[in-house]
This record gives C-alpha cells, sequence and structure tokens, in this order.
C-alpha cells in the first residue's frame, strides 16, 4: 500500500528496539546474588557462562573474567561436579600458564580438599615455569601452597627441592625449613620402604614355616601309622613301607635338622627289625 505521495507508508507504532545485552558486571553480579542468596547453583553457572560469552575478545576484563571463575567454581564444588573446575576453567583461558593467580589457587585447594593433588601437577608447573608469573607478587605464596598441598602429599620431593633452590620467591631461611622438612620426608618414605621389606620377609617366612610345619605333621601322621602297622603285614611289607617313608624324609631335604629324628627313628626300627630276625635265626633248633 503507498501513500499519494507514492512512498511507502510507514506505520505509526514506534519500531521497538531489541533489549541490549546486560554487561558482563551485571552477570557477575547477579550470578554471585544466586549463589550466594539464593543457593541457586545451577542458574549461577550458567550466568557465568553468559558473562564470559559477552566477554568473547575483550581483553580489558581480566578482574571480571578472574570473579566469573571464583564464582563458577564455587557453583561446580556445591554442585559436587569439582572434577570438572579443572576443564572448565581451562576452556576459557585456553593453557594454563594464563590462570589468574586466585583462580590457581582455588583450584589447588579444592583438588587437594577432594583427595587429588595430582591433577595439579601439569597445570601448576606449567604455570610456575612461565616467565611472565615468575614476577608476580603471589607467586611465592602459590609456590608455598603447591609443596604443601601437592608435592609433598605426593611425594614427589626431588621436584620439591628444585622448586625450592632455583626459585627467589623463597628468602634463606625459609629455603632452609622447607628443605629440612623434606628431609625428614624422605627418611620416613626410606624407613616406611625399608619396614614394609622387613614385613613381607617375615610374611614370607611365616608362610614357609607353616608349610614345613604341615609337612612335619603329615611325616608323624605316616610315621605313627607305619608303626601301628607294622606287626599286622608280613614282613616283606613292612620293609617296603619303611623304605618308601625313608625316601620321604630325604626327598624332603635330609640334611635339614628337622628331618634328622626321623632318620634316627628309621635307623632304630632297622636296627631293631636286623635284631628281631638274628634272634629268631638264633632260636631255630639245629638239627643232625
Amino acid at each position: 500500500m503507498k501513500s499519494d505521495a507514492g512512498g511507502p507508508l510507514r506505520s505509526s507504532e514506534p519500531v521497538r528496539a531489541a533489549p541490549a545485552p546486560a554487561p558482563a558486571a551485571d552477570l557477575l553480579e547477579e550470578a554471585a546474588d544466586l549463589l550466594v542468596v539464593h543457593l541457586d547453583f545451577p542458574a549461577a553457572l550458567d550466568t557465568c557462562e553468559r558473562a564470559w560469552r559477552s566477554l568473547a575478545g575483550d581483553a580489558t576484563s581480566s578482574e571480571v573474567k578472574c570473579s566469573l571463575c571464583v564464582v563458577g567454581i564455587q557453583a561446580l564444588a556445591e554442585m559436587d561436579r569439582w572434577q570438572e573446575v579443572l576443564s572448565w576453567v581451562l576452556q576459557y583461558y585456553q593453557v594454563p600458564e594464563k590462570l589468574p593467580p586466585k583462580v590457581l589457587e582455588l583450584c589447588i585447594l579444592l583438588y587437594s580438599k577432594m583427595q587429588e593433588p595430582g591433577a595439579m601437577l601439569d597445570v601448576v608447573s606449567a604455570w610456575f615455569q612461565d616467565p611472565d608469573n615468575q614476577g608476580l607478587p603471589e607467586y611465592g605464596a602459590l609456590a608455598e601452597l603447591h609443596l604443601q598441598r601437592v608435592l609433598l602429599p605426593l611425594g614427589r620431593l626431588s621436584e620439591a627441592e628444585e622448586l625450592v633452590v632455583g626459585s627467589a620467591a623463597f628468602g634463606e631461611e625459609q629455603q632452609l625449613d622447607i628443605l629440612q622438612v623434606i628431609h625428614t620426608t624422605r627418611q620416613q618414605q626410606k624407613q616406611e620402604h625399608s619396614g614394609s621389606e622387613e614385613a613381607q620377609k617375615l610374611n614370607q617366612e611365616d608362610s614357609f614355616s607353616h608349610k614345613f610345619l604341615s609337612l612335619l605333621m603329615l611325616l608323624h601322621r605316616l610315621w605313627e601309622s607305619a608303626v601301628s602297622h607294622f606287626f599286622s603285614l608280613p614282613f616283606k611289607k613292612s620293609l617296603l613301607a619303611t623304605l618308601i617313608l625313608c625316601l620321604l624324609v630325604v626327598r624332603f631335604d635330609p640334611a635339614s635338622p628337622p628331618a634328622l629324628p626321623f632318620l634316627y627313628k628309621l635307623a632304630q626300627l632297622f636296627h631293631w627289625i636286623w635284631k628281631a630276625l638274628s634272634s629268631r635265626l638264633y632260636q631255630l633248633p639245629i638239627h643232625d
């Protein structure tokens, strides 16, 4: 439809403009309110992610980005999704070296509290090796936290020594104190290792003694059975049974001291048999 002048008709209603996206700072405040006041953790996390998307390509909002990460980490922890924290943070900062000190500190504390400090090893090591981070005022506190919560609990004593000696963040007295702690921890590890080896050796000896005792009891029962049935068997069968028993004892290390009593009894048995045979021969009547 056209006007008389031939131009297009214009509606008398004003055109409604799309609402402008909320600034990231406002979204940060909303996320913090959802987290602390309303305890709506999923909504707080979603608000943080919306704020991050609004900051895409903005390199001037480092403080807002760091605060958004802090709120997001707390929201994930409250939802028992703490395993996702590291990957969630790195999707925004891309590399560990770019993590803000406050965010790195929270990650170390969280994974240490959840008994998973090993998850932070590579991330923290990469952060400390970056020259830009070594001049930060938080470097010394993070290095000490890394020692206490990650390296020492994991027994990474050599890495701990390298960090202390090669870092200017520690004073001379502090270095000596930390190195003394590392030395004490290493001595404790050696003692625990030697103690576990000794316990394992004792267990092996106990197992061998138990098996050998079982063998002795078996041989003892065989011996008693042979003696009890000796007189009820013909002489040749008795002699054969005795020889078999002798072979059994000889088979199980006759030179060992526990085998000597059996050999002694066998020798007595042969002596008794020979004496009995000799006496019977002497008692035979002599015919002219």
